[in-house]
């Protein structure tokens, strides 16, 4: 058996759970400017038609009693470390797919345990004691089913799904609902007569290859109530990026590259977290016709120093054709190494005394910052003459 648990409405359960005074409120979590989107939204503001990808202008016109606050990242990744440890006690095999919702495979607990059914209440009673927080649990002996499974029981709620109910959920279930299926496969299987998944076993296996290629397979399969997916614990971070929209299209490039230092400021203190040096660094631009263009540029060195990461992300903007005004601007690293996995040496310096330096520099920032925050300490750069905060928003921090 394996368990799907999403945190329900997690940003912004949080921001109420630590605000009491914001319980009952229509809120969401994401930034004020212009252009803003809407990171998380509470239930209450879920019955005016708010969700979260939508634009903060669309929500505030859909619920005049919007109440907005600011994200804040480090917060819900410190709860959600609580979450996931509360789950590693129960299954070695826990997956983390995003900060609010995992996978657990059950398989060979129900003798310590008990049942797959009530351990899921208790783990949901735990994480209500430990945090503070409710979450929706879905157990079902396939791993797709079970994300289903705790999306019908939003929010707070749980449903198991008995191997004997498999198949009579397959065949009623619409294949909108079917993890992987998106518009245009909808749009391709409706023109084949199919709405539901239990149809999908009725059509050849060469039309649905032609239709949907190697999700065919993978689709003729779930409509068989086969799975294979296993539930597999975390891996170390293989990317980390920041970017934002910028309140206005913009050619400034003297702004830009203030605001990729303060990107390549929040990348680096994610690879000082986990203790991992990047070897390739990307730039990343989305023009005002919505057109996005990366570069990238692999050094010689790994390197987990802001500076580092500033010098190869400027070095690819100033080498970078601005064709139109830039709509958003980021910075992200791949090729990441480790902790604790040996580094080549170098025969000589090249420089490198300079760089353990400003690694040296940076930690002392990150303590400041992670003690006082990080409107105490900025570096003089990031503020344009007569500014006291760099134009901008930040939009987005993800490691995956």
């Amino acid at each position: 058996m394996i368990m799907h648990l999403d945190m329900d409405a997690f940003f912004a359960a949080v921001e109420m759970r630590d605000r009491p005074e914001l319980k009952g409120k229509c809120l969401v979590v994401g930034g004020a400017g212009s252009r803003s989107v809407v990171a998380a939204a509470s239930y209450e503001a879920r019955r005016f038609g708010v969700h979260s990808a939508m634009p903060m202008a669309t929500a505030r016109r859909r619920c005049r009693e919007l109440v907005v606050v600011p994200p804040r990242r480090k917060r819900y990744r410190e709860i959600s470390q609580r979450v996931m440890a509360i789950l590693g006690d129960y299954s070695p095999l826990v997956e983390p797919v995003s900060i609010d919702e995992a996978y657990l495979d059950l398989s060979g607990c129900e003798r310590l345990l008990g049942p797959p059914e009530a351990l899921g209440r208790t783990i949901k009673a735990r994480i209500m004691r430990e945090t503070g927080l409710t979450c929706s649990v879905g157990i079902a002996p396939v791993r797709f089913l079970a994300k289903i499974a705790s999306e019908m029981r939003k929010p707070d709620g749980m449903m198991l799904i008995p191997p004997e109910a498999v198949m009579g959920i397959v065949d009623r279930l619409p294949v909108a609902k079917v993890p992987g299926v998106g518009p245009q496969a909808q749009k391709r299987l409706a023109s084949l007569g199919v709405e539901r998944l239990g149809q999908v076993r009725g059509l050849p296996e060469a039309v649905l290859t032609r239709q949907l290629g190697r999700f065919g397979e993978r689709l003729r399969e779930l409509a068989m109530g086969i799975d294979p997916t296993p539930v597999t614990p975390s891996s170390p971070a293989k990317s980390m990026s920041s970017e934002e929209t910028l309140e206005a299209d913009t050619r400034d490039r003297a702004l830009l590259r203030r605001l990729l230092l303060a990107h390549c400021d929040r990348v680096g203190r994610q690879l000082r977290a986990e203790g991992a040096r990047a070897r390739t660094v990307v730039l990343k631009v989305r023009h005002a016709d919505f057109s996005l263009h990366t570069r990238s540029q692999t050094l010689e060195r790994p390197v987990l120093s802001s500076a580092a990461l500033f010098r190869a992300a400027t070095s690819l903007l100033d080498t970078y054709t601005l064709s139109c005004p830039v709509r958003l601007i980021g910075v992200g690293v791949t090729q990441l190494i480790p902790a604790g996995q040996p580094l080549q040496g170098s025969l000589f310096d090249g420089g490198a005394g300079g760089e353990c330096r400003w690694e040296r520099v940076d930690r002392a920032m990150d303590r400041v910052i992670d003690r006082f925050g990080l409107a105490l300490l900025r570096r003089a750069s990031q503020h344009a003459p007569g500014e006291n905060e760099p134009a901008g928003r930040r939009e987005e921090t993800a490691g995956d």
